[in-house]
This record gives structure tokens, C-alpha cells and sequence, in this order.
């Protein structure tokens, strides 16, 4: 996008081509989607932008304290919902409801899940979702009679990336994935935005390709453009690189049946403001930073529309 239209054009007209000629079918929460395959949209990231959606209110900080958690290496929800962070609760309370047939609410689920030990490590992990493939993959070593066994330590992909950006900025292997195909069926939710590539400029400007298999375009997708263009700006800090573009790339774009008074009332609206990312200091690694670390200046959207989450 040039810089006299503004960014979040394109994902309102998205929006709209999809709400009004997109294949309507049955998905698996049953909820039913309308549905494109195979959509771009480009942000850019200089002089501190960041595509954060102005035609309604985006939780930024909830985003923030969601990747942070991410670099960690964390699977378990008790240190999001310790936080005040419940967007991945759904997914354990669902199961908890299923596998034990206790009608239990989200907000007593959630005040076990911080204060016994136990039922946080038996019922709030998610499986090696997305922290534990970036930091953690999984890597095999020999064992007796010719078998092979998990290491204790996995492979980091991201501080491999960084190192790659360092060291050979040239390179057209500055990848990093979640599809962990071995993986998979132990997720509570198998990796949406999975796999992210970056690419170094000759002026030292670092962009970023993120291929998301499965986007919600309604509520996910604020989130997750917020989280791939933070994390692109950390990476160019630890690598002494700027931050020149983001590239997303969507193969599955949808919305959900449900979400029709939220597409109704988004596309009304007008976006407009120029917010800023600022980060206020450069830890000694991507994996110090901290939640106070980030300023979003300028930022003032509408009002947030409210939408249910599909599990």
C-alpha cells in the first residue's frame, strides 16, 4: 500500500469481497464460514508503523503479553490467565467440559488453573503449540538397539534465526515454522499463522513473509498482524537492522456466519490515525524483553465490536 491510502483499506475491502462473494460452507466448529483462499496484504513498518486496526479496538497489550509468552517457550495457560489474558482458555475448558462432564465456568476454571498446581499442569497445558515449536523443536538422539529418543533440549529456531541474520543477511533461509507434522494431533489448536520468512534489504531493511493456513478475519487477524509485526521490529533491534515491510500472506480467509453484526458495523466505519510502536529499550536477547519495553503511540480507534469466538 502507498503511504497516501491507509493500510487498513485493504482489510476492510477484504472483508467486504469475502462477506459478499465468499464460499459459504461448513467448517470444523460448525459454526459455518464465508471464505476466500489465497489472499495478500502488505504493511509497512517504517518510521515505527504498526498495523494496528483503527476501525475498532484492538487489546494491543493483551497481543503484547501473548508473544512474550510465546518466546518463552510456555504451553501452559497459567501464566497468560495469571496475567488477566484469557484467549487460549476456550480451548482446555472446552476439553475439561468434555472429558469430565463438569458444567464449570470459564471464571472458576481459570481460579483453579492460577492456584493448584495440579490442575494447572493437568489441565491447562495446550500441547506443543506455537512457544514450544519456536524455541523448543523437537530434536532425536540415539539410543540403545539402534533407536532414537527425544532430546532433553530442542532445537531454538529463533535465536538460529537471529544468528542467521547476523551472520549471513543474505541468506534466503531466514525461516522459522510451528507445522510440526509429528506434533499435530497433541495441539489443542494445530499453528494458524505458521510459518514466517525474512528478508534483509541492501539499505539493512528487514521484511517479513508470514503464511497464515487459517486466518479469522474477524477476530484473530487483528491480533495476529499486531504480534508478526512486533516481532519482525525485535528482531531487526537484536540484529541491528530497521524495520521495512510486512508481507501476510492468508491461504484459508475467513469469516465466520456468526460474525455478521461485526462485519456489518466494521465496514460503516472509516479507518484513519497513523499509530506508532516504540520500543524503549534493546535487551542483551529477544528473550529479555518485557512487557514495559513497548510504547503504542497515537493509537485511537473506535469502539471495540464484541464477537464469539468459535472453539
Amino acid at each position: 500500500m502507498t503511504d497516501s491510502i491507509h493500510y487498513e483499506l485493504q482489510y476492510l475491502d477484504l472483508m467486504r469481497r469475502i462477506w459478499t462473494g465468499g464460499d459459504e460452507r461448513v467448517d470444523r466448529t460448525g459454526v459455518g464460514t464465508r471464505s476466500l483462499f489465497g489472499e495478500t496484504m502488505r504493511f509497512s513498518l517504517r518510521d515505527d508503523a504498526i498495523p494496528l486496526l483503527t476501525t475498532k479496538r484492538v487489546y494491543w497489550k493483551t497481543a503484547l503479553r501473548e508473544l512474550l509468552w510465546f518466546l518463552t517457550g510456555d504451553t501452559n495457560i497459567r501464566a497468560l490467565v495469571s496475567q488477566g489474558v484469557r484467549i487460549w482458555t476456550d480451548w482446555p475448558l472446552d476439553r475439561y467440559r468434555r472429558e469430565t462432564g463438569e458444567a464449570i465456568s470459564a471464571e472458576e476454571f481459570e481460579r483453579r488453573i492460577i492456584g493448584d498446581d495440579a490442575f494447572a499442569a493437568a489441565w491447562g497445558d495446550l500441547g506443543p503449540v506455537y512457544g514450544h515449536q519456536w524455541v523448543n523443536w523437537p530434536l532425536y538422539e540415539a539410543a540403545e538397539g539402534g533407536l532414537f529418543r527425544r532430546a532433553e533440549a530442542g532445537h531454538n529456531q529463533i535465536a538460529a534465526l537471529i544468528a542467521s541474520l547476523r551472520n549471513n543477511p543474505g541468506s534466503r533461509r531466514h525461516i522459522f515454522t510451528a507445522w510440526n507434522v509429528a506434533d499435530l494431533n497433541q495441539m489443542a489448536l494445530p499453528p494458524c499463522h505458521m510459518t514466517y520468512q525474512f528478508h534483509v534489504r541492501s539499505d539493512g531493511g528487514l521484511s517479513c513473509l508470514l503464511f497464515q493456513r487459517s486466518c479469522d478475519l474477524g477476530l484473530g487477524f487483528a491480533f495476529n498482524i499486531f504480534e508478526a509485526a512486533l516481532l519482525t521490529r525485535m528482531i531487526a533491534e537484536q540484529c541491528g537492522l530497521h524495520a521495512h515491510e510486512l508481507v501476510w500472506t492468508g491461504g484459508d480467509v475467513h469469516l465466520y456466519l456468526n460474525h455478521g453484526e461485526l462485519v456489518e458495523e466494521q465496514l460503516k466505519r472509516t479507518p484513519e490515525g497513523a499509530p506508532r510502536l516504540r520500543i524503549l529499550r534493546r535487551p542483551a536477547s529477544i528473550f529479555d524483553y518485557k512487557f514495559e519495553d513497548f510504547a503504542v503511540e497515537a493509537y485511537t480507534p473506535q469502539a471495540h465490536i464484541p464477537a464469539p469466538v468459535a472453539v
